[in-house]
């Protein structure tokens, strides 16, 4: 399945581990000086309280000076940045990269044509990270 989209999720597959993945992203993220604003390794937590799941990890990412102007056409959006990639490994093993849909969120929020380059980039980076 080469990527899926339901309710404004975009799902894709990647060719590397969950680790390897979030760290082409990290990288990625890097090159691009973008700002890493959180990690959560859900799957580690669920470690924590005694709890097993698929390595299951969220990176919050952006650029307050491409997210900001978002924001003030559309003060909802601040519910949707930063941007977001879930990167999980499923029950057969097989990990994959999940994101908001930029055109999802561009009708979502009521957003003009101008902002979908801004959202889209997410799509770029995931491509390149699952590859």
């Amino acid at each position: 399945m080469p990527s899926a989209s339901s309710k404004g999720i975009i799902r894709k597959p990647s060719t590397h581990s969950v680790d390897e993945t979030v760290a082409k992203i990290q990288h990625i993220l890097k090159a691009k000086n973008l700002v890493l604003f959180a990690f959560v390794d859900h799957s580690g937590e669920a470690a924590k309280v005694g709890l097993q799941m698929p390595p299951t990890k969220l990176l919050i990412f952006g650029s307050p000076k491409a997210g900001t102007p978002l924001m003030l056409a559309s003060p909802g959006m601040a519910i949707d940045l930063p941007l977001k990639i879930l990167v999980a490994q499923d029950a057969d093993g097989k990990v994959w990269l999940s994101y908001n849909d930029p055109a999802y969120l561009m009708d979502r929020h009521s957003l003009p044509p101008e902002f979908l380059p801004v959202l889209a980039g997410v799509e770029a980076l995931a491509a390149n990270a699952a590859a």
